[in-house]
């Protein structure tokens, strides 16, 4: 597919340039820690392949060599004609849990991803003592004490416990407004949204990437335009973005994205759309007005992206499929109310009854047998765990709104849902667009120990393998050297990763190597657990942590700090076009 966004090209240039001035064919040879031979390099640029030997010395590249240079190192890896390309960013990551219980990031790392963001509305700080007797109440299958407050101690935490990945992190807007206004429906004073701007900034000085929204989900959605402004440019003030999963990905759609815009155009700051999608079949064709009005929007300048997931069904709460203003307050209070039986009557009329005012998921899958349960808390209820709410609701023989209610009061909890919403042309017509990223927005887990106590949805060990096995290679979408820019260099140059998604002289040695021919999803809803095919090694810092498909037990993950960490004073980055 041809390129139009010079900006990569650019990249790819300067790039090459870097790697000149260290591959010329009368350099003498040297010893390296680490020398990948026979690969074909994707540099993450977008530009053309070459077949070039990767050195590697104290966790960095240090040059891109001809293939059969004289040069030695302590460990050689032959990719064997495979290619060789950055580690892949995860955009969209619910592992600040599952990283917990397993640091190694199983079903994420067998795809070649090395870095997980995580920060979709909700972040692990800051928290208060409310917050965090909250947060323990609420744990489902994996438990832990919570040793931090702060979002910079919880990603320090992570590393110190040991994990495999790097991680980084947005600061959630809904985090910030909890730890200052609770989960009422609310509107922030002139000093209650001081104090969350502040939050923001320290967040900033932390690491955060900048502000992650969650629209659709109480309290955020009690959330204004304004509030949303005031954080992000508090955000931006250092460098940071916005990204949000938007008030509507369905019948107000275009109104949603038009908030997006309007937060990029105040703050000057980049916006990102989190899984862009037109969810349900009478939305479908938003799909191109939406991306035709990013693209308008991006002719204006406005610096304003997507992320997506390769598959069409989404997943999240069963609580989805009530209004908002029952769940106001927190869970507690939602339940209490779900137990009155003149509430209860009140909300189970909204569930059937279409309505502008949010976003109806279960309405909007059209049917219940597109409605899959895929995680609850309640033992007694884990055997309804891959069954349809169809199903449920036969087997119950209960009505499908007494059902999901009983379920939410039985299991206390949202009960982890997949709803199918999406359809497969518009999926293909999101990720063929240039400025799209991927992010799979489920956990990294394992086939094994606790994580089999619950399903999960087949993004969680496919999402990077189905974009590359199925819309790359099999339905061309892209060139290859485009589907690894989209998965490297892409996000790392909109949320201004310091020398990631690159491999140059000068960047981290987060590398990935996969057999283009053979890479493949082998997850389906049925049979979500199943790791992908192709991907040989990966290698997260300099270190092997990935040999021939098997984990080698490292655990050299670092934080990836944002642009606004206070730790980067007087530091020099070595990549192109970064801070």
């Amino acid at each position: 597919m041809p390129r139009h966004d010079p900006l990569p090209l650019l990249f790819a240039t300067l790039l090459s340039l870097t790697a000149c001035s260290v591959s010329r064919p009368d350099a003498q040879p040297s010893h390296h820690d680490l020398l990948i031979r026979n690969g074909v390099v994707y540099d993450g640029s977008g530009g053309a392949p070459r077949r070039l030997d990767v050195a590697v010395d104290e966790g960095r590249i240090t040059a891109l060599l001809p293939p059969d240079s004289s040069g030695a190192a302590d460990k050689v890896i032959d990719a064997r004609g495979h290619a060789v390309a950055p580690g892949f960013i995860n955009v969209l990551s619910w592992a600040p849990e599952s990283l917990i219980a397993d640091g190694r990031g199983m079903s994420d790392l067998r795809q070649g991803v090395t870095l997980e963001i995580f920060g979709e509305g909700w972040s692990m700080g800051p928290l208060n003592a409310a917050m965090k007797a909250d947060a323990l109440k609420q744990q489902g299958d994996i438990r832990y004490e919570i040793e931090w407050s702060t979002l910079g101690e919880y990603l320090d935490y992570l590393v110190a416990r040991g994990i495999t990945p790097n991680v980084a992190s947005f600061i959630g807007a809904t985090t910030v407004r909890i730890h200052e206004l609770g989960e009422g429906n609310v509107k922030p004073d002139a000093g209650q949204l001081s104090r969350m701007q502040d939050l923001v900034r320290e967040g900033m000085a932390e690491g955060a990437l900048g502000v992650g929204a969650s629209l659709i989900y109480p309290p955020a959605f009690f959330a204004d335009s304004d509030e949303l402004i005031a954080l992000a440019r508090a955000a931006a003030e250092s460098g940071g973005g916005y990204v949000a999963h938007m008030r509507s990905e369905a019948d107000r759609l275009p109104q949603a994205l038009e908030e997006t815009i309007a937060i990029g155009r105040a703050t000057g700051a980049h916006v990102e759309a989190y899984h862009l999608k037109a969810a349900g079949e009478r939305n479908w064709p938003k799909m191109a007005q939406a991306i035709d009005r990013i693209n308008a929007a991006r002719a204006e300048g406005i610096d304003i992206a997507a992320n997506m997931y390769a598959y069409t069904a989404g997943a999240t709460g069963l609580t989805v499929a009530l209004p908002p203003w029952v769940q106001a307050g927190g869970h507690d209070a939602m339940i209490a109310r779900l137990k009155d039986p003149t509430i209860r009557a009140r909300v189970i009329t909204e569930m059937k009854t279409d309505s502008d005012a949010w976003e109806n998921l279960r309405l909007l899958a059209g049917d219940d047998s597109r409605v899959l349960f895929i995680g609850f808390r309640n033992e007694a209820l884990k055997p309804l765990t891959g069954k349809t709410l169809a199903e449920v609701v036969h087997m119950r023989g209960t009505s499908p709104e007494d059902t999901i209610l009983d379920l939410i009061i039985e299991d206390d909890s949202r009960v982890d849902t997949a709803f199918f919403l999406m359809s497969e042309d518009n999926v293909e017509r999101g990720l063929a667009q240039l400025w799209v990223s991927l992010g799979s927005d489920a956990e990294s887990s394992a086939p094994e120990g606790v994580f089999l106590k619950s399903s999960t949805h087949p993004r969680a060990y496919g999402n990077v393998a189905r974009f590359l096995g199925h819309y790359v290679r099999a339905r061309k979408l892209m060139s290859l050297q485009e589907a690894v820019h989209r998965l490297t260099a892409l996000p790392a140059k909109n949320w201004k990763l310091r020398d990631r998604g690159c491999l140059a002289p000068g960047c981290h040695a987060d590398v990935v190597i996969f057999d283009p021919a053979t890479v493949a999803a082998q997850s389906s809803y049925a049979t979500p657990m199943h790791y992908a095919t192709g991907v040989s090694d990966v290698f997260v810092n300099g270190v092997q942590v990935l040999r021939d498909g098997e984990h080698t037990g490292a655990m050299p993950g670092q934080v990836v700090r944002g642009p606004g960490w206070r730790g980067w004073k007087g530091a020099v980055s070595m990549q192109p076009g970064s801070p």
